[in-house]
């Protein structure tokens, strides 16, 4: 293959269906569930060889745009391009955007290849002789998806019916099935020839724009409005947000790979998972002789094949089988785990009643562009919370009309800024920061700066910070 393929990474999301772990500001793909790389920079990972790929693109959303540049820094991994979609619409207009922005700057033949920012891969041998596979019959026209060999009857899947082996070693798509009841994923499981829908796609950005044009013109047209109309942000280009907004809301799937005569499928037997439940996070999970996996402040006795996750306090679970208990900071799932895959609807429940809708809205670890915060206490008049500050990134120079602070450091350097004063406070060190007095925090050392902050006042809101200098272009 003589062009490299140029990766496409979709990362948006809701966050709804590993909660209490994800939330809607801080879905999944962002996460560290095992290990030390969240999904999102295992799928960068998967993307880095200069020798196959071309630096990728990401599209996202406004909320996770700093998400995605710090955690592709912390690999030192370039990006082509940090895309935000102004509105969600679906993963036909991202794919026809990415698409256009790739024509305009990569040439209409250059082939993409379109992942998933949150699906578990094992990047085998088998894996990348199908990322080849797909990449020839890309170049010959075809409109390329990976089909998973199944393992079980998943009925949380969609499936693809495998048709004539094509030159390219690829294979004709018969036909999409929708996600089925258990006895017809049994049925075709038995039948044999069908693969579960990966959602993972490789075409030429040219190809997939003109099958646009043709099966779904209204989201060609709005996505390269939004592109032609798009303003540049620091390292982010925003999508006209009139223009993308007026696409219709619909998956690619739907979109363009059920009507075109040119879809292709890859059978591949490589090790995927789209981690959509707590059941999938168990199977991929590294069991013990109980069928256990657990992570975190855990104690099990007696129990079997069962999920326990704890970010906080310690679980002790005793005489139970097949369940998930998943502990954040401020709040604990206990299911089953053969019905994690109605997470969602729990969620929902959850969203709409006012007590419980901001449990499934924020997380109490918020990340900023500096680094982030994670909140520890909230009382009457007062909050704590732990901040950590990313080496060499600063704060926005600002002040607040309602509340005063102490900082105390307890890792790292802090050089703070105090009206027209700047000290050093090191660990164990302290400083205080009266209401409306202009201050600022940076980290001018070479490891992660903690802080832990002490707010009182009268108001302790988010939105009570007026920024004077940000170096991050907010408001």
């Amino acid at each position: 293959m003589k062009s490299k393929i140029i990766p496409v990474i979709m990362a948006g999301g809701k966050g709804t269906r590993l909660w209490p772990l994800s939330r809607a500001t801080a879905p999944k793909q962002f996460i560290q569930f095992v290990g030390d790389r969240t999904l999102f920079q295992a799928t960068l990972s998967r993307v880095a060889d200069e020798a196959l790929y071309e630096a990728p693109v990401v599209i996202t959303n406004e909320d996770f745009r700093f998400l995605v540049a710090e955690q592709a820094r912390e690999l030192g991994i370039q990006l082509s391009g940090i895309l935000l979609e102004p509105v969600a619409r679906n993963t036909a207009p991202a794919v026809a955007v990415a698409a256009a922005f790739v024509a305009d700057r990569f040439g209409e033949d250059a082939v993409l290849q379109i992942l998933a920012s949150d699906h578990e891969i094992i990047a085998d041998a088998g894996y990348f002789a199908a990322i080849e596979t797909a990449a020839r019959t890309a170049l010959s026209g075809k409109l390329v998806t990976f089909g998973i060999t199944p393992t079980e009857p998943a009925t949380g899947y969609g499936y693809i019916e495998i048709g004539d082996k094509l030159k390219t070693g690829a294979h004709a798509v018969k036909r999409f099935v929708e996600k089925p009841a258990l006895p017809e994923a049994e049925r075709m499981l038995a039948a044999g020839g069908f693969a579960w829908n990966s959602g993972i796609f490789m075409f030429q950005a040219g190809h997939v724009l003109s099958e646009m044009a043709t099966f779904a013109p209204d989201v060609e047209k709005a996505a390269r409005a939004a592109l032609a109309k798009a303003s540049g942000d620091l390292d982010f280009i925003r999508l006209d947000a009139e223009a993308f907004g007026a696409s219709p809301d619909i998956s690619v799937d739907y979109a363009i790979m059920e009507k075109t005569s040119n879809a292709a499928v890859v059978p591949s037997s490589f090790t995927w998972s789209d981690l959509g439940s707590w059941d999938a996070v168990w199977k991929l999970g590294a069991r013990d002789e109980a069928g256990n996996v657990a992570s975190g402040n855990a104690t099990l006795i007696n129990t079997k094949n069962s999920l326990v996750m704890s970010r906080t306090s310690h679980l002790a679970v005793q005489g139970l089988e097949g369940v998930a208990v998943i502990a954040s900071e401020d709040a604990v799932y206990v299911g089953r785990l053969d019905d994690s895959q109605n997470v969602g609807k729990l969620v929902k429940h959850l969203a709409a009643a006012k007590a419980t809708a901001a449990l499934t809205e924020t997380h109490p670890t918020s990340y900023r562009p500096w680094g982030g915060y994670t909140s520890i206490l909230n009382g009457d008049r007062f909050q704590v919370k732990r901040l950590f500050v990313t080496p060499g990134k600063k704060l926005s120079l600002q002040k607040h009309h309602h509340r005063s602070e102490h900082w105390i450091c307890v890792k790292g350097t802090a050089e703070v800024t105090v009206g027209d004063q700047v000290k050093i406070v090191r660990e164990n060190e302290s400083v205080y920061i009266p209401q409306g007095e202009v201050h600022r925090l940076a980290n001018p050392g070479k490891i992660v700066l903690e802080m832990i902050e002490v707010q009182t006042g009268s108001y302790l809101g988010e939105d009570d910070i007026i920024r004077i200098v940000d170096e991050f272009g907010r408001g």
